[in-house]
């Protein structure tokens, strides 16, 4: 296992487990439709933004634009990917990518946008490689899919507790947002056996579905909002998306880590919006 995955996938799992507690506070009073193999929140009606989170399975979505975007006449769609519900040989990001195209037609949805941060990025990136004509817009924030050259040098120490807590921090531009709570919790996930083996098998494909080549041939119009101090994937690698997108913008967020959407939603958003509004979205 390449080592630069695996400490990105380490903070995929803290960022997740945040997200995770984030929904279970303030999403939960909303009503989860479920409809055959999939689940899902919908709020608002109009252009379909479907927001895609990563390994811990919590649907990421913060208040910020979940508040926002349907006053601004867009439906906003967050279902829960199968991470862990997935035979161990089906675990990957292609499947994952093939459940989103599943749940695109399943909504007869026409073409949707879609939203990712961190591995949810990745999902969303190859749904778009995949099926393009269902895919009107990407916005990736804190993406993977070119990080092999861009990410840490040391696998996640998982009995570790003070390494667990020190990697967490790293995850925000503000340290103090790792609370103990939350640390805790990660501290539990990368120490359960099932979702470590299913997180791994995810890594490798992660690796497998490396985009450097496919993404020139994209032509899908892309949003790009990245923190300017992430540490997860650092400014070079938004760069390098930039560069390889043939209809990409890239946007900045000073004083922000890997979690643009979160960390400075109110920002975020007014970036994002105006991004739809020059491309007519």
């Amino acid at each position: 296992m390449d080592k630069g995955i695996a400490t990105f996938i380490f903070y995929d799992l803290f960022l997740f487990t945040f997200v995770s507690q984030y929904c279970t506070n303030h999403l939960m009073s909303e009503q989860f439709k479920k409809e055959g193999e999939f689940s899902y929140i919908e709020i608002g009606q109009g252009i379909p933004i479907i927001i895609l989170h990563g390994l811990m399975g919590g649907l990421s979505n913060f208040d910020g634009v979940s508040g926002f975007f349907p006053d601004k006449g867009y439906r906003v769609i967050l279902p829960e990917l199968p991470i862990y519900d997935l035979p161990i040989l089906k675990t990957n990001v292609k499947n994952f990518a093939k459940y989103v195209g599943r749940f695109i037609d399943h909504l007869q949805i026409p073409e949707a946008i879609l939203l990712g941060n961190s591995l949810g990025g990745h999902i969303a990136l190859l749904c778009a490689k995949m099926y393009p004509s269902k895919t009107k817009a990407l916005v990736i924030t804190g993406s993977s899919g070119l990080y092999e050259s861009a990410m840490g040098e040391s696998y996640p120490k998982r009995g570790d507790y003070n390494y667990i807590k020190k990697k967490a921090e790293d995850v925000f531009y503000d340290p103090a947002v790792a609370t103990k709570e939350i640390v805790d919790d990660v501290f539990k996930t990368v120490n359960d056996r099932n979702k470590l083996i299913r997180t791994l098998a995810i890594a490798k494909s992660a690796i497998r579905h490396n985009m450097a080549k496919d993404l020139p041939t994209m032509h899908t119009p892309t949003c790009i909002i990245w923190g300017r101090n992430d540490q997860v994937t650092p400014p070079e690698v938004a760069e390098e998306f930039h560069e390889l997108l043939p209809d990409s913008d890239l946007f900045w967020i000073d004083k922000c880590g890997h979690a643009a959407m979160m960390e400075h939603p109110d920002e975020f958003n007014q970036v994002l919006y105006a991004w739809f509004q020059k491309r007519n979205f």
